[in-house]
């Protein structure tokens, strides 16, 4: 497996599994199990996907040593705040069965992130987290977080697939050496991506899919990309990227896709920031 190497000196693997809408019972615990004995060495989940004790289970189940594997989660919006942030990821680590986590990151940037940031530096010196970072952070949220803390977020999980290329945003984290990672990578099938004529022509060139080209395309870029799947067939030719290579012509081809535009909503969209504040539920504890 590929790495990317964050500006804290950790390393993390450029292709990872995420367990986004997998809730049926059971089936989080089962595709983690399945996604470790396929390769998967990266797994991310989040508080708010409420699947952290399967994967934990999971975790648990595969057989591969713990220093092998590189755990993420994210902080919901209802936990920010020092004192909540710490109890939440005590929480976390409960859930999860483990005693320490590779990255933790704020998962949206509303509420009291700064009061978050300071509680995740604390975790990091105790040595409970390796790295921290941040999820859907625009560049002025993203700086103005870094300019006043002493930690600069060494990874900003944002949405990125080829409809949504943001190349202006990733330029600027490369810039401050913070890491771009790809939730999303394939639109959730968004204007027949997986049908598109430019990865369909790019994807018989080199005998791939078109899920493969474009995990490919995004870890070509040295962007962290997660990609999911229940069925283990799946995740296996979704691991099978690094085989091949897509050319200079083969890359610019897929820029002319880019909608610059999300393909979800726009976190700067008050109505956004609102609908998100009314899912805030304080229940994580009880």
């Amino acid at each position: 497996m590929e790495t990317v190497k964050l500006h804290d000196g950790n390393e993390m693997p450029v292709l990872g599994f995420g367990v986004f809408q997998i809730n049926e019972p059971g089936a989080a615990e089962q595709a983690v199990v399945d996604a470790i004995e396929t390769g998967y060495q990266l797994i991310d989940t989040a508080q708010s996907y409420n699947n952290e004790e399967e994967v934990g289970k999971g975790i648990k189940r595969a057989s591969v040593a713990r220093d092998q594997l590189f755990i993420t989660s994210k902080l919901w919006v209802s936990d920010t705040g020092y004192e909540a942030t710490k109890k939440a990821f005590e929480m976390t680590l409960k859930k999860l069965q483990l005693d320490y986590l590779d990255l933790y990151l704020i998962h949206q940037p509303y509420g009291d992130v700064y009061g978050s940031w300071r509680a995740m530096e604390d975790l990091q010196k105790e040595g409970k987290l390796k790295s921290i970072g941040v999820s859907n952070f625009e560049n002025d949220r993203l700086i103005d977080l870094a300019l006043y803390n002493d930690v600069t977020p060494a990874l900003n999980q944002v949405e990125i697939n080829p409809f949504n290329q943001q190349t202006t945003s990733i330029e600027y984290m490369r810039d401050k050496h913070v890491q771009p990672e790809a939730w999303a990578p394939f639109a959730e099938g968004k204007h027949h991506i997986f049908t598109n004529e430019v990865l369909t022509e790019i994807a018989n060139n080199h005998h791939k899919s078109t899920g493969q080209v474009i995990l490919r395309w995004l870890t070509q870029q040295g962007i962290v990309a997660l990609a999911k799947s229940v069925h283990q067939t799946r995740m296996a030719e979704n691991l099978n990227i690094f085989d091949f290579k897509l050319t200079p012509a083969e890359m610019t081809a897929i820029s002319t896709l880019d909608r610059q535009e999300s393909q979800f909503f726009d976190h700067r969209d008050p109505a956004a920031v609102e609908r998100i504040a009314n899912l805030v539920r304080p229940s994580y504890n009880k």
